[in-house]
């Protein structure tokens, strides 16, 4: 049975205000733990200059107090619904770097054997069908452990477009006071070799197209003799940083309505799907494609971005700021587990004639094709400078850390950091991502992992005065801290973002509350080195990806993006080309910790 949109609209809000609030932590737990977090990173000088900045931020009536009560003040205020609804545009939109590479992330798909456009179309079906039950209220609530989990990020999946901006971004999307209820949009946007087409996939009465007429729509794309040269290829312009980008698209609107018409038609698409005349060498060439191929093929800023290349192989290139991993993964269970014939019968498509593509244009001046011009070239050496690697263990998965009696997660996790030892000499921060959807508008939690066990346990296996017992009884206390860490991470016990975000007070209110000048506990050793990311860790297990990808969050770190699964465990590494043969270590030293550990656990 069909529900109004309102009434699922309605449904679905409800369902967000039946979960808890985002606990907030006192500011004296908060301190307490980030110096508990930061400590084993520390010599002793740095811990004791750390714990006094601590003391005095949290002495009666001085800065920490002042911004803990702003937080808590706004935290009760009517219409909020966590304490982190301002920290996450901050976070994310407030970032004036490139968020091509930087933050997009990617999936590539397990393989189907399709070809291109088959692909292609079966992957368009299958988003219109999750599209049509989102808006019915007819997608369930996702449950972890039988914990309802938050479904506001769905609201962000079709017709979200992130908009460049100064101090920060904005983001276009559905749901919003501009475009209450669900998209009413009936097009997608397609780039093939650097041109953009209108398709219209939704027929006027809001029927889907059938899948045949979908896919001729792409064929015809495919077969256009429209060809946008490299200098007016605009997809290259969301390649650059926030605030340069933001001037270029003021440049690109002023006097021009029909470049207004083009931004329009592309930030209102339900997504967009970008179809490569190629087919990459290999899965790390696919990977790097999806991470940060560009040729104008792309538009980074949309939220969603499907990418099929010319063998059929396909991925998914996301836009962070209102989704996370979890999110998609769901997105993508749903449309890779029906095939794409089932997922259109069932969206109620009927055949309307095959759509026909319209091709998107910009009109640029000379100093706008030059800004094309060199975005394109520096993105492009960029990327030329970001080394990355695939690691695939098909002989290790989930199945086998529990049959050592070990979560898998503190597992691997601990190879990590034997791995990051032995290859660079010396521990560092390393940031795992922890969901917390648990909560009412849930979205992540950071965790820190390198705790005192952890760093005992690295020692014991490179002490050679250590018996096997000893190393196994190590291992063993530093997965038990893991898992304890982790737990308290999803019970919104952590201290990085309540900190974080008390420091992000201070810059946007502190004249007004009286704060002027940022607090020395954001300069002390401990803030500085506990954030300082030398590995930068997130898993998405999902047996439709082969896997996941961002790039390095630093000049020395390496992103580990992780697929472990019952019996396959799948790593996307990126880093710095500069640091490169640290990070090909890292992957050598990986297999043989994984090897090492379960040699050890096995009795």
């Amino acid at each position: 049975m069909n529900v109004s949109q309102e009434a699922a609209a309605g449904t679905a809000s409800a369902r967000e205000r039946s979960l808890p609030r985002v606990p907030l932590p006192t500011l004296e737990a908060s301190c307490e733990r980030f110096l508990a977090w930061c400590a084993p990173l520390l010599t002793a000088e740095e811990r004791a200059a750390t714990e006094a900045e601590v003391t005095a931020f949290l002495r009666p009536g001085g800065t920490g107090r002042i911004l803990h009560a702003a937080l808590e003040e706004y935290d009760a205020t009517d219409g909020v619904h966590s304490w982190l609804d301002t920290f996450w545009p901050y976070r994310y939109l407030g970032r004036r770097d490139r968020i091509a590479l930087n933050a997009n992330f990617f999936f590539l798909f397990k393989d189907t054997g399709e070809g291109q456009l088959g692909r292609a179309a079966g992957l368009v079906a299958g988003a219109l069908h999750y599209k049509r039950q989102l808006d019915e209220g007819l997608i369930a609530p996702v449950e972890q452990r039988g914990v309802p989990q938050s479904m506001v990020q769905n609201q962000y999946l079709f017709s979200t477009t992130r908009v460049p901006g100064v101090p920060l971004d904005t983001v276009r999307a559905p749901y919003s006071e501009q475009a209450p209820g669900p998209s009413t949009a009936r097009h997608i946007v397609v780039f093939f070799r650097g041109t953009m087409f209108r398709l219209d996939v939704i027929g006027p009465d809001g029927v889907p197209h059938g899948l045949d007429e979908i896919q001729a729509g792409l064929r015809a794309v495919t077969k256009s003799d429209v060809h946008t040269a490299e200098e007016d290829r605009a997809g290259h312009l969301t390649t650059m940083a926030r605030a340069e980008w933001a001037a270029t698209r003021a440049s690109l609107v002023e006097d021009r309505p029909a470049n207004a018409r083009t931004l329009d038609d592309i930030e209102t698409a339900l997504f967009c799907v970008c179809l490569e005349d190629f087919a990459p060498r290999d899965i790390q060439a696919a990977c790097d494609e999806l991470l940060h191929g560009d040729r104008g093929n792309r538009w980074f800023d949309k939220a969603v971005s499907f990418v099929v290349f010319a063998d059929g192989r396909a991925g998914i290139n996301v836009e962070h700021c209102e989704l996370d991993g979890t999110t998609v993964l769901s997105f993508t269970d749903a449309l890779l587990g029906t095939p794409p014939d089932e997922h259109s019968r069932a969206s109620g498509a009927r055949p309307q004639g095959v759509p026909v593509p319209r091709p998107l244009t910009f009109e640029l001046d000379a100093a706008q094709r030059a800004r094309v011009r060199s975005a394109a070239e520096a993105f492009a050496a960029y990327g030329n400078d970001t080394a990355t690697r695939t690691v695939s263990f098909g002989d290790f998965g989930s199945r086998a850390a529990k049959a050592l009696g070990v979560s898998p997660d503190a597992f691997v996790q601990s190879a990590y950091q034997l791995a990051h030892q032995r290859a660079k000499g010396h521990l560092g921060a390393t940031y795992e991502s922890i969901a917390t959807r648990q909560y009412r508008y849930g979205r992540t939690e950071a965790m820190r992992v390198v705790t005192p066990e952890m760093q005992a346990f690295v020692a014991a296996m490179d002490d050679p005065g250590a018996g096997r017992d000893t190393r196994r009884a190590a291992f063993r206390a530093a997965a038990a801290a893991h898992v304890a860490r982790a737990k308290e991470c999803q019970a919104g016990e952590a201290p990085e973002q309540h900190l974080w975000e008390l420091e992000l007070i201070q810059r946007r209110r502190g004249e007004e509350l009286g704060v002027t000048g940022q607090p020395a506990l954001y300069r002390s050793p401990g803030w500085l080195t506990m954030r300082d990311d030398y590995l930068s860790t997130s898993s998405a297990p999902s047996e439709n990806i082969q896997y996941f990808g961002f790039g390095s969050t630093s000049s020395k770190c390496i992103g580990v993006a992780y697929v472990l699964l019952p019996d396959r465990f799948n790593l996307y590494l990126s880093t710095p080309l500069a640091v490169a043969d640290q990070m090909h270590a890292f992957a050598e030293h990986l297999r043989e910790a994984v090897g090492e550990l379960r040699e050890l656990l096995t009795d």
